[in-house]
């Protein structure tokens, strides 16, 4: 199956498998699961598919999911095998040891080579937007929460004609939807986001936006997968680069050097985030976060 078709229960990409984890390369038009009865394709019913004797009768799905990615964005998604690896997995995720790196096209040309995206994020209220998230100082945007996403420009170029941007993207904190909506707040709206561009992007056969790199540094499991790039011109001969200003290769691992490096300071010296933004305590949307990886969901 080329990157270009529709997703099928079948064709379940594995990038890592062992007793505790397995991280696949998610489609990008199918949801992680479901309750809805109707929706039979989901990477849980693709995981059952596959994996029949791995399914743990103790959850609702039967696989914890260590974290999330949109319907409409495909890439390295983690699952963990039992309750212990869940939580073994939370717990970086808490301390914000994880990497993640994302690969997207952006509408426009992006004039700065490397951004700090630093707009605080909330809900839309608003009549009609309440799927959508905002940032603050917008109308009807509630609880408006510190938000940091680092931006580097990979090429610029054309997709169907059309000026855009490829970069790097790296979420420093993890809200709903915040790629999209920092990267729509600066004017460059992710290529194919029906929902960011109210319904106009709508041309292209998928939003461009990929999961390329998770790095989890586990103690006795470091996990670190990358889901091949999906934008690139043999793939979809719409998108044209133009003019390359960092290598892929490069720009990861000058990522992933600031990572370590970051790791081995003493916890009062790390810069990770903002001090506004990292906190000591658990916040009550890492615990909300922490129940649904680890509890033993029930079918009420």
């Amino acid at each position: 199956m080329t990157d270009m078709e529709p997703a099928s229960l079948e064709n379940l990409c594995v990038l890592y498998h062992s007793a505790n984890y397995i991280v696949v390369n998610k489609h990008w038009d199918i949801r992680i699961d479901s309750k809805m009865w109707y929706e039979k394709q989901t990477v849980q019913s693709q995981l059952k598919l596959r994996f029949p004797d791995l399914v743990d009768p103790g959850t609702y799905y039967g696989f914890r999911f260590c974290h999330q990615l949109d319907f409409s964005t495909s890439g390295a998604l983690c699952v963990a095998l039992s309750k212990a690896a869940a939580g073994n997995a939370y717990r970086c995720f808490k301390d914000r040891l994880v990497t993640k790196a994302y690969l997207a096209l952006l509408r426009g040309t992006v004039e700065k080579e490397t951004m700090t995206l630093n707009f605080a994020i909330g809900k839309n209220i608003a009549e009609g937007k309440t799927h959508m998230m905002c940032i603050d100082g917008t109308e009807d945007c509630e609880n408006p929460k510190p938000s940091q996403t680092e931006l580097k420009v990979l090429e610029y170029g054309t997709y169907d004609g059309e000026p855009v941007t490829k970069v790097l993207l790296q979420p420093l904190t993890g809200r709903t939807h915040q790629l999209r909506v920092h990267c729509s707040a600066v004017g460059h709206p992710i290529v194919g986001d029906y929902t960011y561009s109210l319904g106009k992007d709508n041309s292209p056969y998928r939003m461009m936006l990929h999961a390329y790199n998770l790095r989890i540094p586990l103690p006795k499991e470091p996990i670190h997968v990358t889901a091949p790039d999906p934008f690139l011109p043999h793939i979809d001969t719409k998108w044209v680069p133009e003019r390359l200003m960092k290598t892929l290769e490069g720009a990861l691992e000058h990522l992933l050097d600031w990572c370590k490096e970051e790791e081995s300071k003493p916890p009062d010296e790390t810069s990770l985030v903002d001090e506004k933004i990292s906190s000591p305590e658990e916040t009550e949307e890492q615990r909300a976060q922490c129940q649904q990886w680890l509890s033993e969901w029930s079918l009420d």
